[in-house]
């Protein structure tokens, strides 16, 4: 079988919102892909459409018109709830608010994804592996309020890996982080890609953070105002 040419396939992708009686053009045709293993930058001031282009590649919402592909999968015609199985197999997600159930060890909240894919065999060895992976595996027990901002954020990345996805989304990562830990969650994904070729796509307002990516799209009114080749 030939090597897949791109995880991400983007074509004329628009989205118009209807407010009332007036309609928002949040994107307005939009094409990329994306290789296997790259670090993408996403950047652009707010009301650019860089959140409704991070729910389009997240499989949360759908395009008015358009094409997205992910990992060779038709994605922007499915329904909710093949959204909602598309994204748990393929999209590991790493958000500014780490979204962690807190009452749930960082155990469990890592096994959650394979808990929703239905897999009943080794959960807890796979999300081990994950935490170990990312440098927490002396903290499985703790609960979230037992951890710091940066050890959170680390356990919302294993939670991200441990089904193995074809990209991970991280939005603001490092946005509620001080500066020390936001440089270890950066070096923490760029390290899973490098290691794992994993594909990382970043969105971000932080020029510091978009430095450390292979190429950044930057978005203005809806469309790619430009787009740069870093490394």
């Amino acid at each position: 079988m030939a090597e897949q040419e791109y995880v991400i396939q983007i074509e004329n992708l628009t989205k118009v919102y209807q407010m009332g009686e007036v309609q928002v053009h949040a994107l307005r045709g939009v094409s990329f892909t994306v290789a296997p293993g790259e670090v993408l930058a996403i950047m652009g001031p707010s009301g650019s459409g860089k959140s409704t282009l991070m729910n389009m590649l997240g499989c949360l919402d759908t395009p008015t018109d358009g094409d997205y592909y992910l990992d060779g999968e038709r994605v922007s015609t499915l329904v909710d709830d093949e959204l909602a199985e598309v994204r748990n197999r393929k999209i590991g997600f790493v958000f500014q608010q780490f979204n962690l159930l807190p009452r749930a060890t960082a155990l469990a909240n890592v096994e959650l994804p394979l808990r929703y894919s239905g897999m009943t065999g080794n959960r807890k060895a796979l999300a081990l592996d994950a935490l170990e992976a990312v440098g927490l595996g002396d903290r499985v027990h703790h609960k979230p309020n037992e951890l710091s901002g940066g050890q959170q954020q680390r356990v919302a990345l294993a939670r991200a890996l441990v089904n193995s996805p074809a990209i991970i989304l991280a939005d603001e990562p490092t946005g509620n982080l001080d500066t020390s830990s936001g440089e270890e969650i950066i070096n923490l994904l760029l390290s899973l890609n490098h290691t794992n070729d994993t594909t990382l796509l970043i969105v971000t307002h932080d020029a510091e953070v978009a430095a450390v990516a292979q190429r950044v799209i930057y978005l203005r009114d809806g469309l790619i105002e430009k787009q740069e080749v870093r490394q």
